[in-house]
């Protein structure tokens, strides 16, 4: 059973949720403001979860319709043991939800895996989608995997960092901010992850990472990667940490190769988890770009 979100985070992450069945179980999702508002799709990675995108919610919900999914196996959604937890089963289950809910006209906003999984719902209906934000993700091929993460899909080794002492994510609290995370954020982040089995896929997605040809999913990344052209008019805003360890500047300059007239803004201050160390800025820069 998942955990309850404690009282101590209730100010924090205040909401309910609702939930859908998809492929692996029960998807948890936010859906907050009104039902004809425009929509605001926000897509986690890993090791996050929809608390991750607290302070859009908090922000936008009433302007907009927001929407925040928990993976399957993330967040406050099922976390089943022996479910393939492969690129292309997210993207079904988003996309599930989209048409579920019949979204249309959507901002989306991606971090992490998020931008593959956003941008493979994007790529195969493109016509749902009005707009991107883009913070410290890639959605496309790539050979840049840092050592640290790297170890992580070692026999054994992995297993037991990861799924025994809840290392991807508790490391993540420390690296993957620049400015250093507050204890509420800290254990709303590692809330969702308090058991061995509760941390599979923070394990999978790891494993998942398709480096070789060989990968169960390479063809679905080159599938996505090859897709992002049919969106290259649309407009996209990069929100980039430029103090990242994993996403590092090299993935944001690719995607202003990809996607020449995108709206840039790089904090060389702001770490991977953008939306802890500057999460006004974000704001600031869609009220601009946006309004």
């Amino acid at each position: 059973m998942n955990p309850k979100i404690p009282e101590t985070l209730r100010a924090a992450y205040p909401w309910t949720g609702s939930s859908l069945s998809v492929d692996g179980g029960r998807m948890h999702y936010l859906d907050e403001g009104p039902k004809d508002a425009p929509v605001l799709l926000c897509v986690h990675g890993n090791p996050t979860w929809s608390f991750y995108w607290r302070a859009l919610v908090h922000r936008y919900a009433g302007p907009y319709r927001v929407i925040v999914p928990d993976h399957i196996g993330c967040g406050l959604s099922d976390k089943p043991q022996d479910w393939p937890y492969r690129l292309a089963g997210h993207v079904g289950n988003l996309r599930a939800l989209v048409e579920h809910l019949d979204l249309r006209d959507i901002s989306l906003a991606v971090h992490d895996w998020g931008g593959a999984i956003g941008m493979g719902v994007a790529t195969l209906e493109p016509e749902r989608f009005k707009r991107f934000l883009v913070t410290n993700t890639a959605a496309f091929r790539s050979a840049d995997i840092p050592f640290s993460i790297a170890t992580i899909r070692i026999p054994l080794y992995g297993p037991l960092a990861v799924l025994g002492l809840n290392g991807f994510a508790r490391v993540a609290t420390i690296r993957a901010s620049a400015k250093g995370l507050s204890a509420q954020a800290k254990a709303g982040l590692l809330l969702p992850y308090d058991s061995w089995d509760h941390r599979i896929a923070t394990l999978r997605f790891v494993q998942d990472i398709p480096m070789k040809a060989d990968h169960p999913s390479w063809p679905e990344l080159g599938r996505i990667e090859a897709g992002l052209a049919s969106l290259v008019d649309k407009p996209m805003m990069l929100c980039w940490g430029d103090d990242d360890f994993c996403f590092t500047p090299r993935f944001r300059e690719r995607w202003q190769q990809l996607f020449p007239k995108a709206t840039v803004h790089a904090w060389p201050d702001v770490g991977h988890y953008v939306m802890e160390d500057a999460p006004e800025r974000v704001i600031a820069a869609i009220d601009k770009e946006w309004a």
